[in-house]
């Protein structure tokens, strides 16, 4: 695996070391890598010929009220993981190279419409910050590929609208989400928790699959669904954010007895100080 912070060297590399014909693709992160990243990895070498992962803790994607200095930085480990995983190449560009002249200096891209929803309601900049550095990567490394997990349902929902609406030559690609073996989304952020958080924290998934079961089961009372859901997850200890039944592809949340047949299943709660995600799509 080679390594390269300036994009123009390593596309100089590819194009030196490899035929014109091949196929790149490139798998985003900002590191940390458990085994749901190297799923990325993995699914990346099915549709492309060239790997190419990024680290970079995008520090346009954190408010202020979020400590981006312990965000958890494991490069060493990082690089004998993609090793392992046989990525070609790993991008790792700086903050300096990335926003030259600072971020508030720095053009932003943003889709207020999917921002002000789920998420983005309590991290109103954070979409914000994901489009913007993702668009730069696309465009440094110029990938025909982008592969990106389901767990950040929304995040990956505003990504593809953004190359749609940008035509951005790059294909998107989903990975259904990594769990642990009692069912717990695998994410950067699950080390937070305390041993007896950790216990508690499946219950999260357990009851998406209980919201799950109930709609294909033909009970389309979703306001009353998602509500006792919540009250259940509150019950366990958690403080929930959002869990709403919302469309697929437009994230626009559906009232009871919609008839939508592609319909997603999005929570997000905070378990002590970690933030959990998860989600579950359904197609009636």
């Amino acid at each position: 695996m080679k390594t390269f912070s300036q994009a123009n060297e390593l596309l100089a590399d590819i194009k030196a070391n490899h035929n014109g014909q091949i196929k790149v693709a490139l798998v985003p992160t900002m590191g940390n890598l458990h085994s749901g990243h190297l799923q990325l990895v993995k699914h990346a070498h099915q549709v492309a010929d060239i790997i190419v992962a990024s680290v970079f803790v995008n520090p346009m994607q954190f408010s202020a009220s979020e400590d981006l200095n312990s965000y958890p930085r494991t490069l060493d480990d990082d690089i004998k993981k993609l090793i392992v995983e046989k990525t070609d190449y790993l991008f790792l560009p700086t903050v300096d190279i990335m926003y030259p002249d600072g971020l508030k200096n720095h053009t932003s891209i943003n889709n207020q419409h999917l921002n002000d929803m789920l998420c983005g309601i309590s991290r109103p900049t954070h979409f914000q910050g994901v489009c913007t550095v993702v668009s730069k990567l696309f465009n440094l490394v110029r990938p025909d590929v982008a592969v990106f997990g389901e767990k950040d349902f929304q995040q990956l929902t505003i990504v593809k609208k953004m190359v749609a609406d940008l035509c951005m030559p790059t294909q998107i690609i989903s990975v259904a989400t990594e769990r642990a073996g009692d069912g717990l989304a695998l994410s950067s952020r699950n080390h937070y928790l305390t041993t007896d958080q950790r216990k508690i924290a499946p219950q999260l998934y357990a009851t998406l699959q209980a919201v799950s079961r109930s709609i294909i089961n033909g009970d389309r009372r979703f306001s009353q669904l998602c509500q006792s859901a919540r009250e259940q997850l509150n019950k366990h200890g958690f403080k929930v954010d959002y869990l709403d039944i919302r469309d697929q592809h437009t994230l626009a949340l559906l009232d009871n007895n919609d008839t939508n047949s592609e319909v997603a299943i999005l929570v997000a709660a905070q378990l002590g100080d970690t933030r959990l995600l998860d989600n579950i799509r359904i197609n009636l």
